[in-house]
């Protein structure tokens, strides 16, 4: 198997399973990851997601990837893993355990949380071969980090430390590197004491200001108020809190 998924406490811990290739992404991967992500989506709270051995992900396997045909490549590719985890409701969370690279860092831009081990290293260098980011590296990356730095990664595919990808604000998080795993637990319990449902709509409602205008996403941000303030976890959260005590969500 390219992925071990286990589940402790309602939190899912998904482990790319390729350690002697670097994790590379090949398609039994991403068709393994978007079977995981189908049959998790209604059995956790969140998901974290990190790699076996010294990387997370180090991109693209490069010789399946040359093997491709073009039509294979627009027909599929691994669109199906990208479209599973747009989809995803629940907060996904990446822990990088080393090289994330290409598209291992596109991987991680996908997710909603990215804590990252100190020995990570971060970048786009698919132009060292010759090629560009295909999902979501020039995109996702400007979006977070600004014109000029994802310019600069992009163009000269060096690789970055995990705090320089912290003050750039591509990291949420950086630990020493035994701690890793520890965190990222630590933040999907925080994440899943609070109401799945509430969570479920705030996720939205971020990720859509980044995808619309300001008035777009204000309206979508108003309506998910509304219908988070007259849900059955709102009404639990509001009362717990005047009755100072530790709300019971359904959700």
């Amino acid at each position: 198997m390219t992925v071990q998924v286990e589940v402790k406490d309602r939190i899912g811990i998904v482990r790319l399973n390729r350690p002697e290739r670097l994790n590379a992404i090949n398609m039994e991967m991403v068709h393994d990851l978007v079977r995981e992500f189908n049959r998790l989506k209604g059995e956790v709270k969140a998901v974290i997601i990190t790699g076996n051995g010294k990387a997370f992900s180090a991109g693209a396997d490069v010789k399946e990837m040359l093997g491709m045909s073009l039509e294979d490549v627009v027909r599929e590719g691994h669109m199906p893993l990208w479209d599973a985890m747009r989809g995803f409701r629940k907060p996904i969370i990446a822990a990088l355990n080393g090289v994330t690279a290409g598209g291992g860092l596109e991987l991680a831009m996908a997710c909603d949380v990215i804590i990252a081990a100190e020995s990570a290293r971060l970048g786009q260098p698919e132009i060292n071969l010759g090629i560009i980011p295909g999902a979501g590296g020039t995109q996702r990356l400007t979006r977070t980090i600004g014109k000029y730095r994802a310019m600069d990664l992009v163009l000269t595919g060096r690789l970055i430390s995990a705090w320089d990808g912290y003050r750039m604000g591509l990291v949420d998080k950086v630990v020493p590197d035994e701690a890793l795993m520890r965190e990222a637990l630590r933040l999907a319990r925080e994440i899943g004491e609070r109401s799945g449902f509430a969570v479920e709509l705030g996720k939205e409602a971020v990720n859509k200001a980044l995808d619309t205008t300001l008035q777009q996403g204000l309206d979508l941000e108003r309506r998910n108020f509304y219908v988070s303030l007259m849900s059955e976890d709102g009404k639990e959260g509001m009362k717990a809190f005047l009755e100072k005590r530790k709300p019971q969500f359904k959700s």
